[in-house]
């Protein structure tokens, strides 16, 4: 195989969005963001805004547009992303089954946890 280079270098957005710290990339800030119950959309792009603001691959969308929206900028362009309900998904709640079945364990230990 012969290398082709065709002149992209990927690392720069690939960190801004999968760096774990210092500072920390889109993905990191979302899990941890999900830590705290008051924590909102926009207090997610908010923090993201101010960790990652002078990253040459974030942009923050201009006032006239959601104040949950920002802009990456891919090695095809840029992409705009709306983090509405980001916080949510990111979550993931056990389903209900799971929980009952959990609870109505024999287990007595395993039972308890779950009550």
């Amino acid at each position: 195989w012969n290398f082709i280079d065709f002149g992209l270098d990927l690392q720069p957005c690939i960190e801004l969005i999968e760096r774990p710290n210092n500072p920390p990339g889109v993905l990191a800030l979302l899990d941890e963001e999900c830590w705290f119950p008051k924590a909102t959309d926009k207090s997610f792009v908010d923090k993201l805004s101010q960790e990652q603001g002078n990253h040459p691959k974030f942009h923050k969308a201009k006032q006239l547009k959601g104040v949950t929206e920002f802009s990456i900028m891919h090695y095809a362009g840029k992409v705009d992303y709306n983090a509405s309900e980001w916080l949510t998904k990111n979550m993931d709640p056990l389903n209900d089954n799971v929980t009952t079945l959990l609870n109505q364990s024999s287990d007595k230990f395993v039972g308890d946890l779950w009550k």
